[in-house]
């Protein structure tokens, strides 16, 4: 289909014709010239290496014969727009950066809370050798199958310097913001490389698909889903294996980066190869003679890589699908999650022009905004179709992006919250694989459709060659500050929350824990109260806890359908009802021996109430009811149960 060795004009249609050479040294040229094209596919390994002779090193007869100026290289050039991301992803982040430890996004802090638990994890991974895949630490005793809980595991385990140092809130935020700059750089590298020659086109590119309103709304909570970073080079070298000369070791390196990002998020490896083959499928359709060159190399390459990836791969996905824990199918408070058509038409809340009252109706949540593309960039977008339709990369990018648009809408087609007849997701939401896919998340792909589409439209603006060049470059610039201007990032919002209490920090909980034991919060950690998940995760899980937030069989029976936290506990239930309503119910004897009985499950050694806990006085005298009186130490009340829960009396 395309080869790294073969220019963009091979599959994306004819380009510009190339400019006449300039003097090696050029005086004061009145416009930059654009890249030489080559004459022959061999003449390069890639479009976008093609520079100016300026790149080339100065001799010492001319650093003596005149001063050397300044010259913009390509690397420089690299350099600036990297750092541009990073200032970028650093601006989107700013908020969370002047207080990692108490602040979190407004909304949703459930999140935030268990990729910190599952950063701590990693620090235990390679501090003390404990099984990667499966812990006890939380949800105590039953535990939680971390290869079914997105661990991140391949940016947990490089952040542990980070984590060990200044703690696994710091690293939440570093992963945020290298994950959002990552991914632009990663796209921005791989189209000026291999797309496009136009630097501004591949920044334009990348700047999209690394801060799409999708990456902003995920930002906040879903570090694993915005590093995308190894993404553009997985399709690279799936378009490379379609014209290989050596199938096999190019069908090895894809099997590594497919390892490597299996680690990070399944999901969005998933999307991936169904992306590539969408496109692929859609280029065929158009000239099913590519097909005769391009099957013996794609077949040999995908057949490599399937092998390796498996070998690599096949005990970890055996633990994520038949070990303890495991669960088939997502929750179903998740599997029809889809997006409102009008939300590709309106800006994301995170944006210059969002509004988060407007966009209640059109997302599950603020957390799942994966379209809203705004009217200026969607309409933009269809005229870029439109003008471009000619070209055959065009065409199947459009098929791709409408493909997946359609699918991201759910089982159930609606308009501004209107059900309007059921969609296409229904008949694929039960088969292997996709059961476990939220919808929704579809968007994700339309978006870097929608980036690679502005990349090529700013190259095709770029190379005409009209009387008034200037005056072209000038409108596709009003043109692209039109429709991304209103999607333009905004510092994430955020909102403090309790610290950590001084009675976890100063380690006085050591006094009381064993190792078998556990130390419970209250009120019982839970989908909505993961403050424990941080303690825990400050002492990287030095003590295990009960319950907390992740997905489980229901009622922790392995091969269940999917659940938000493990076994149902009567008492945990009630003891956040009062965190909730501040109301303390009346007891009876029977609910005391109930809740000594889950004691003796969890293997209780202390309960742990903070003074600064939402509703802490009614959860006080709640807890006196089922053990008796507790005594206050540090800043906070503490319940000694051990002789409670101690299961041999």
């Amino acid at each position: 289909m395309v080869s790294y060795r073969t220019p963009v004009g091979v599959i994306a249609g004819p380009a510009a014709p190339a400019p006449t050479e300039t003097p090696a040294a050029p005086t004061t040229p009145a416009e930059p010239t654009a890249p030489v094209e080559p004459t022959t596919p061999a003449e390069s390994t890639a479009p976008a290496e093609l520079t100016t002779p300026a790149e080339k090193e100065p001799s010492a007869e001319d650093a003596g014969a005149a001063p050397t100026r300044w010259r913009w290289t390509r690397r420089r050039q690299h350099l600036a727009v990297g750092g541009l991301f990073l200032l970028a992803a650093l601006w989107v982040t700013s908020r969370i950066w002047l207080d990692p430890s108490g602040r979190v996004a407004s909304l949703y802090t459930g999140d935030p809370a268990q990729v910190q638990f599952f950063l701590a994890h990693s620090v235990r991974v390679v501090l003390h050798g404990e099984y990667p895949f499966y812990t006890e630490q939380f949800n105590y005793p039953d535990g939680v199958n971390l290869m079914a809980n997105t661990a991140v595991l391949a940016l947990g385990i490089p952040m542990v310097p980070v984590t060990l140092l200044f703690g696994p809130a710091v690293s939440f935020v570093v992963l945020v913001t290298l994950g959002l700059a990552g991914t632009a750089m990663a796209w921005y590298l791989m189209l000026s490389r291999h797309l496009v020659r136009t630097p501004l086109a591949a920044a334009v590119g990348g700047w999209f698909c690394g801060f799409s309103p999708a990456m902003l709304s995920h930002a906040s909570w879903h570090p694993n889903i915005i590093s995308q970073f190894l993404l553009p080079f997985i399709v690279w070298r799936v378009l490379v294996l379609t014209r290989s000369k050596k199938p096999v070791r190019d069908g090895a390196l894809l099997a590594l980066l497919v390892t490597a990002q299996a680690f990070i998020n399944e999901e969005i490896l998933l999307f991936t190869a169904l992306a590539c083959g969408v496109f692929l499928l859609a280029v065929l359709a158009q000239e099913p003679a590519r097909w005769r060159a391009a099957w013996r190399p794609l077949g040999a390459g995908v057949a490599t890589c399937a092998l390796l990836a498996g070998a690599l791969l096949a005990y970890p996905l055996y633990v994520q699908f038949a070990g303890p824990m495991a669960y088939h199918g997502l929750s179903d408070a998740v599997r029809d999650y889809g997006n409102d058509i009008a939300a590709f038409f309106a800006p994301g809340s995170p944006t210059l022009g969002g509004n988060q009252r407007a966009n209640i109706n059109l997302a599950p949540n603020y957390s799942e905004e994966n379209a809203f593309f705004g009217w200026s960039l969607s309409l933009l977008t269809i005229g870029i179709v439109v003008w471009l339709r000619r070209e055959l990369i065009v065409r199947a990018l459009a098929v791709t992006g409408v493909f997946f648009a359609v699918l991201s809408l759910g089982e159930r087609v609606s308009w501004w919250d209107r059900e309007l007849f059921t969609g296409p997701w229904q008949w694929l939401v039960h088969l292997p694989l996709l059961d476990a896919v939220v919808p929704t998340r579809f968007g994700l792909i339309t978006s870097v459709v929608i980036g690679l589409l502005l990349a090529l439209a700013v190259e095709r603006a770029w190379a005409l060659r009209p009387a008034d060049r200037r005056t072209v470059r000038v409108l596709t610039a009003a043109g692209l500050a039109f429709a991304l201007l209103p999607i333009a990032p905004l510092p994430l919002r955020m909102v403090s929350r309790p610290p950590v209490p001084d009675f976890i920090t100063a380690d006085r909980w050591r006094a009381y824990v064993g190792p078998d034991q556990t130390l419970v919060p209250i009120p019982v950690p839970s989908m909505g109260n993961t403050h424990g998940m941080r303690w825990a995760a400050a002492t990287n899980l030095d003590f295990k806890i009960p319950g907390g937030y992740f997905l489980a069989p229901r009622n922790g029976n392995t091969g269940d359908p999917g659940r938000f936290g493990g076994r149902p506990s009567g008492v945990g239930q009630m003891l956040e009802e009062v965190a909730t309503t501040g109301r303390t119910p009346t007891l009876d004897d029977r609910q005391r021996r109930r809740f000594t009985d889950e004691l003796r499950h969890w293997r209780a050694a202390i309960l742990v109430l903070p003074l600064r806990q939402q509703n802490a006085e009614p959860l006080r005298r709640a807890v006196e009811e089922l053990v008796g009186p507790g005594r206050q130490e540090l800043d906070v009340w503490v319940w000694d149960v051990r002789a409670l829960s101690d299961r041999s009396v």
